[in-house]
């Protein structure tokens, strides 16, 4: 239990609480969070967009010194053997029923809220599809990512939750992922 992961989640756990306690907005140091997601949306989007669709790719938050946080992904969408039996093109083997596309997402200045062993963060969020802004489902879209844990693991997991015009492609259930590193400003090098 030596490992460098397990003391930076340590002390990140140590500087969430005192901040939590004693004020975030003094806290002198960047917070760092990277990770991967690797999910499901639901079979019924509320858009024609049918899915379940497999989301997969990176995100890191910084929580600044300010006491906002910023977010970004980078994340790969592609149709799931259910989601392209369901569709109007059912063959497996056809690049076009999987309809494999991109989506860049970025929320700045997102605010940042201590839950019990939980950071959650909440803000408007820029989407891209495939480079192109505003997305075909719409550019009034915002976010709420949670960052949680354990007893072992103070920050171990992500859930992306998508609101506004992005609910219509990405569905209304949490987009989960993994916490990969955490680190302080004092540990980048």
């Amino acid at each position: 239990m030596k490992s460098a992961g397990f003391w930076s989640a340590l002390q990140v756990a140590a500087l969430v609480m005192a901040g939590s306690i004693g004020g975030l907005a003094q806290m002198p140091k960047e917070i760092n969070f990277r990770g991967t997601i690797n999910d499901y949306t639901p079979q019924n989007t509320p858009t024609t967009v049918s899915g379940p669709w497999q989301v997969a790719g990176h995100w890191s938050v910084t929580l600044k010194r300010d006491g906002s946080a910023d977010f970004s992904a980078e994340l790969a969408m592609v149709r799931s053997d259910l989601g392209v039996t369901l569709s109007s093109n059912p063959d497996l083997n056809s690049a076009a029923a999987r309809n494999a596309h991109t989506h860049h997402i970025t929320l700045t200045s997102g605010a940042v809220t201590y839950l019990t062993n939980d950071i959650r963060i909440t803000n408007a969020a820029a989407i891209t599809a495939n480079g192109n802004s505003p997305p075909p489902f719409g550019g009034n879209s915002s976010l709420q990512i949670d960052i949680t844990g354990g007893n072992t693991v103070a920050f171990s997991n992500i859930k992306i939750t998508f609101l506004g015009d992005a609910v219509n492609h990405f569905g209304n259930n949490p987009i989960n992922g993994v916490v990969r590193s955490v680190r302080t400003d004092e540990h980048r090098r």
